[in-house]
């Protein structure tokens, strides 16, 4: 029986207005793509990266960012210097911000599964600045136990870091669920310590063709009525752009 669900952050509880700044910056090169073709484009570079390149994402911008750019150039069908895009965007990024904001539904539905009795955790790869991320936001006080790969140097999906999790929260793994948008870090790994897992995916089986028999859901707000509760929060427009 599941008492604890636990949760990934980045894409899960929060995200950027990334597609927004890339919409200006394609703007200054008068390129004319959507708003909706930019999220779709990020969506598929993302997963490329996580099945292709595993790790990669989690690691210093500045590494890979070059790479990534041109990925997600590639799906827009577009043709661009690399260094003049990667200029424009930094400017871009720089006068609005860029910083991570809570999903309208993350709040809600975190403090309903609490209200059902279960407890929430978060398990997350993620630099020093994940719990001011968590404050800013006022995730934190909606979760019982929080573990972070840089205070415990361990990173998903190495089996340590969920190990560490359940014992701090005295916790088995049959009575836990972990919620994550990467199949190669938060599936993979939860399953290594006997966990079950839900995979966030947007856009159905987009982006993720290669995975046969995964339990697929659009967000956390679906998690509830995966556990039996047919409760869900209203999802805003903008939370459905593209969704297929």
């Amino acid at each position: 029986m599941i008492r604890y669900v636990w949760f990934d952050l980045g894409y899960t509880l929060v995200k950027t207005n990334r597609e927004e700044v890339y919409l200006r910056t394609l703007e200054r090169f008068a390129c004319a793509k959507t708003l909706g073709e930019i999220t779709i484009a990020y969506h598929l570079a993302d997963k490329l990266f996580m099945r292709e390149f595993r790790g990669v994402l989690g690691k210093d911008g500045r590494s890979y960012l070059p790479w990534y750019i041109g990925v997600l150039n590639y799906y827009l069908g577009l043709a661009l210097p690399i260094e003049e895009v990667l200029q424009v965007h930094r400017s871009v990024a720089k006068e609005g911000s860029a910083g991570w904001s809570a999903f309208d539904f993350s709040k809600p539905t975190l403090r309903h599964l609490r209200e059902l009795g279960y407890k929430a955790g978060l398990i997350s790869n993620w630099d020093g600045t994940a719990r001011e991320v968590l404050r800013r936001n006022r995730l934190e006080e909606e979760l019982d136990v929080i573990v972070i790969s840089s205070e415990v140097g361990a990173e998903k999906p190495d089996p340590a870091i969920f190990q560490y999790a359940l014992q701090k929260a005295g916790v088995t793994a049959q009575q836990s669920l972990y919620v994550g948008d990467n199949y190669y870090d938060d599936c993979v790994g939860s399953r290594k310590v006997g966990m079950d897992c839900l995979l966030i995916n947007p856009y159905g089986k987009r982006g993720i063709e290669e995975l046969d028999d995964e339990r697929v859901i659009s967000g956390i707000d679906e998690v509830p009525a995966y556990l039996g509760d047919p409760w869900q929060p209203d999802r805003p427009p903008q939370q459905t752009i593209g969704r297929e």
